[in-house]
């Protein structure tokens, strides 16, 4: 059967995977400055004997066609930038580089899809069409990697019948993975806001235009777009979380600057909070003498093929059983791979890398996140690898 032939070649390669994974922690580097990255993984490819080209400046994609007739394909992606965070776990793999660390787990999607690689490349006889195995740089950083390589046309394949993510999930125990059919991920903006004023002695406020002042009344009127204008069924986050005001005790700034993030999952909504906050920000700061900018950039949401989920679910019991697949709630944190599932049918999973009893349980984006690394990667690239081969024969 097809599931044994993937359990076993996915125990047999296990030590590879795990040696990749030690690698890319060891090494990680900064969105849109993967070339170290990148550069592995191609010499990872070539000894596979798998084709690659490069695509987004440190993306690659590697190609494996099945050895069977068929036109259609199945696209699975993994990220591989890491973030700037001092990593504070004891560990024989820590991050060599001062100030970054893959504290979002995506060597582990790395490892995982070079896994993919192996074992599909081993099963060639067992299926037609094609595996494109996406490596994707920047998913931290705006504008992402997913925008350039869809806009450099890597989803103008034919044949292309699904595009498949995984992402780690602390919260869920190592053996486990769980989905969420239709809307999942929030779209995630980033917004930056500029208000300019007079500045000028504290002691003569008269004869300023204050923005600290107008900068507080733009952020109290920002939250009734959440409380006042958002329908109540609509998730909708909108935080200020920085804001830059260089005065001092007795001196009125010339300009304040705050950032912050909207999240959404209705992309009608979030274009009407886009104008909704470009008209708060300049009302506020003209009919009180300031002038203002506003900048927003993001990605959109990430929304589920509820078809293609549906059949992810059933492949991912036959391979983990039941016990081990569960249904998600939304997820507020945004993801570029919102850049794929809106034009292509795509679904995206979360992997459990947890392990309670073991103290494995540090959230995303801390110095202390890590992974089960047994159990995860006994079934994380063998659980992929099966969604893909059972995907492109189910035609």
């Amino acid at each position: 059967m097809l599931i044994d032939k993937i359990k076993i070649l996915c125990h047999q390669f296990s030590g590879e995977i795990i040696a990749d994974r030690h690698y890319l922690h060891r090494h990680p580097e900064l969105s849109f400055h993967e070339q170290g990255t990148a550069d592995y993984i191609k010499k990872r490819l070539t000894q596979m004997n798998i084709p690659w080209q490069t695509s987004a400046g440190n993306g690659v994609i590697g190609t494996i066609t099945g050895n069977k007739p068929s036109s259609i394909a199945v696209a699975l992606r993994a990220d591989i930038d890491a973030l700037p965070i001092n990593e504070e776990n004891n560990v024989p793999y820590k991050s060599e580089n001062e100030g970054i660390m893959h504290a979002c787990g995506h060597d582990v999607h790395t490892a995982s899809l070079l896994g993919v690689a192996r074992i599909a490349q081993a099963l060639k006889d067992d299926f037609g069409g094609q595996i494109k195995l996406i490596f994707q740089p920047a998913e931290e950083k705006y504008p992402g990697g997913a925008k350039a390589m869809v806009e450099e046309g890597l989803l103008n394949h034919p044949g292309l019948v699904a595009v498949i993510g995984q992402h780690t999930m602390p919260e869920l125990e190592a053996g486990k993975v769980g989905l969420k059919p239709g809307r999942y991920m929030a779209s995630n903006d980033e917004l930056y806001i500029t208000i300019k004023g007079r500045g000028g002695h504290g002691a003569q406020p008269h004869l300023n235009i204050d923005p600290v002042v107008i900068a507080g009344h733009v952020i109290i009127a920002l939250q009734q777009i959440v409380s006042r204008m958002a329908n109540p069924a609509m998730p909708t986050v909108l935080s200020i979380g920085k804001l830059t005001a260089a005065g001092s005790t007795n001196i009125i700034p010339e300009e304040v600057y705050l950032e912050g993030t909207l999240r959404t999952l209705d992309e009608t909504w979030r274009k009407e909070v886009h104008a909704h906050i470009n008209k708060i920000v300049k009302g506020i700061s003209e009919s009180m003498g300031a002038t203002s900018d506003v900048k927003i950039q993001g990605f959109p949401g990430v929304e589920n093929n509820e078809d293609l989920t549906a059949q992810v679910f059933q492949y991912a019991i036959e391979y983990l059983g039941k016990e081990n697949v569960s249904t998600l709630n939304i997820w507020m944190a945004g993801e570029d791979f919102g850049e794929f599932s809106r034009l292509a049918d795509s679904c995206y999973y979360r992997l459990g890398v947890g392990n309670t009893a073991r103290g494995i349980n540090s959230s995303l984006h801390t110095p202390t996140f890590d992974v089960d690394e047994q159990n995860v990667f006994n079934m994380s690239s063998g659980l992929m690898a099966y969604i893909a081969l059972r995907r492109l024969a189910n035609k």
